[in-house]
């Protein structure tokens, strides 16, 4: 059987100030890279095969900060890149909330109809990321693969591995680096954990937020 182990990355500042990150190269601050080391810790006894990632930094270096441990090299999957909020990139929420109040109504209440201005949808984003899952898994048959991506191209993947549509966006956890895992049997995808936070359990992080 094949394993993903797919994990969100950790905090970047704009995560923690609630700015729309999408294609913008935001890298890790501090407690970014040390709950990424924390999950490099918890997994570097298990085993894991190939890695890869979203091209963008805040990604790379929290799937780097896990293979260290085992040997291996991290490559880059276009497929995996997060979610382009166009226009939205680099605003607080604050001022998307005023300036797109409409689209962000739509967004809290239907958000698989939305498209950025000037981005994506979430079924563009999901249709590229399970291309990129497809394409590891028939590569590495029987092996365990991580993957490093971004909070809603997770969530995307999960909905699809468990078989919900982009509706139930909202209803996907996705922390800083929350640990998910899937098995796929030759049938069908087998859900095994999500949302897996215990290596951040000695942290003060205070309450989960979906941003």
């Amino acid at each position: 059987m094949t394993q993903i182990i797919l994990v969100r990355h950790g905090q970047t500042p704009w995560n923690k100030d609630k700015i729309f990150r999408g294609s913008k190269d935001i890298p890790l601050n501090d407690q970014g890279r040390e709950e990424a080391r924390l999950a490099g810790e918890w997994l570097k006894n298990e085993k894991i095969d190939y890695a890869y990632t979203s091209p963008l930094s805040r990604s790379r270096d929290t799937a780097q900060a896990i293979a260290q441990h085992h040997g291996i090299t991290v490559v880059d999957l276009p497929g995996l890149s997060d979610l382009c909020y166009g226009d939205w990139e680099g605003l607080p929420l604050t001022e998307v909330k005023v300036k797109y109040a409409d689209l962000y109504r739509q967004w809290e209440a239907t958000p698989h109809m939305v498209r950025f201005p000037g981005g994506e949808t979430l079924a563009e984003v999901r249709a590229r990321a399970f291309d990129a899952v497809q394409e590891v898994t028939a590569r590495h048959p029987g092996q365990t693969i991580l993957l490093s991506a971004h909070r809603a191209v997770n969530k995307v993947l999960i909905a699809t591995l468990i078989g919900l549509d982009d509706s139930h966006f909202w209803r996907l956890g996705q922390d800083t680096t929350a640990l998910n895992r899937f098995v796929w049997d030759g049938r069908t995808w087998n859900i095994m954990a999500l949302n897996v936070t215990c290596h951040l359990r000695d942290m003060a992080r205070g309450e989960y937020v979906d941003f």
